[in-house]
């Protein structure tokens, strides 16, 4: 099979073709630093340190053939949860975006979980939750806490997600909560957090091969695979890309993921602003396509719209 190989940088100047299918973003961030507080954006660079909220998404992803997004919880400090929850409804009952639904900011191994979860149960718009498990408050086997556990078996007797967005060296301790939890539906946010640099050769002049194992991410994704409860969000990775790169650098990452879930078990996000590190939602959803291109229609369009419906519930 031969493979396209354009090179790409970090601006958006990219001639490759589009999905010919509508399509739902399951990562869309958004955030204004004057109405939410996010205390990692101090350490962030300018492109994330600043407003990026539904103006400048809609900016971004002008073109695109983006039919509805999910709002993904950005890591805002602990007590404005409720804020978050506040301006993301507003956005959504304007009926004036794109977005549509919500996966909020939770720490099922909290203990004021439930009077946080509670007062969604019965909310449409939001279709589950997230903790952010690769941060310094969230130590490696966080998730494997009885009280984690427990109340993720909750989320799914109430029919809402959880995303799982933590270190690769950790997905043993994804593998063995949403084994634990087999009733409620998981989402592996960006492909496990693999750099897809793991793939390069040790050789290659743009990084080669980084500190993360690749055969091992391989295992321990293909473990979670085997369990039908668990989908694989096809994300994140192109904020990784040395600062000139191809499709082909992400293609051993993607298809890996598809491989090991199967067309029926992946969903597409743009992770936007946080892509924007290696290139737009443009290069990113342009590169994915040529990725994709030899994939039957009927996988194509489970990638980038039919899974997520149903994955996420959507109307």
């Amino acid at each position: 099979m031969r493979h396209q190989t354009q090179l790409l940088t970090s601006c958006p100047s990219s001639n490759m073709p589009q999905p010919p299918y509508p399509i739902i973003d399951t990562h869309q961030h958004l955030w204004d630093p004057k109405r939410l507080n996010l205390p990692w954006l101090a350490g962030a660079g300018p492109h994330l340190n600043r407003k990026n909220a539904i103006e400048e998404y809609n900016a971004a992803v002008a073109g695109l053939p983006i039919a509805s997004a999910i709002y993904m919880e950005v890591n805002a400090a602990p007590d404005q949860k409720l804020q978050e929850a506040k301006l993301v409804r507003e956005l959504i009952a304007s009926g004036t975006a794109v977005t549509s639904a919500a996966i909020l900011s939770v720490d099922p191994g909290s203990v004021d979980f439930h009077e946080f979860a509670n007062q969604f149960q019965t909310q449409d718009w939001v279709k589950g939750y997230r903790q952010v498990l690769h941060s310094g408050a969230t130590p490696p086997g966080y998730c494997l806490k009885a009280r984690f556990i427990n109340n993720c078996r909750h989320l799914g007797a109430t029919g809402k997600t959880f995303d799982l967005c933590m270190r690769p060296a950790e997905l043993k301790d994804g593998f063995k909560l949403a084994e634990a939890c087999p009733d409620t539906r998981f989402v592996l946010d960006h492909c496990g957090n693999i750099d897809p640099k793991a793939f390069f050769a040790k050789d290659d002049p743009r990084g080669g091969s980084n500190s993360q194992d690749a055969t091992r991410w391989k295992e321990d994704m293909a473990a979670l695979a085997s369990l039908p409860n668990v989908a694989c969000k096809i994300s994140g990775i192109i904020a990784r890309v040395p600062k000139e790169w191809t499709p082909d650098d992400l293609r051993p990452v993607v298809m890996h993921c598809a491989e090991a879930f199967g067309s029926d078990r992946v969903v597409f996000g743009t992770d936007w602003p946080v892509c924007l590190s290696g290139g737009s939602p443009r290069q990113w959803v342009e590169a994915l396509t040529q990725i994709t291109a030899d994939w039957s229609p009927e996988a194509q369009q489970q990638l980038w719209s039919e899974n997520a419906k149903r994955v996420y519930h959507l109307g």
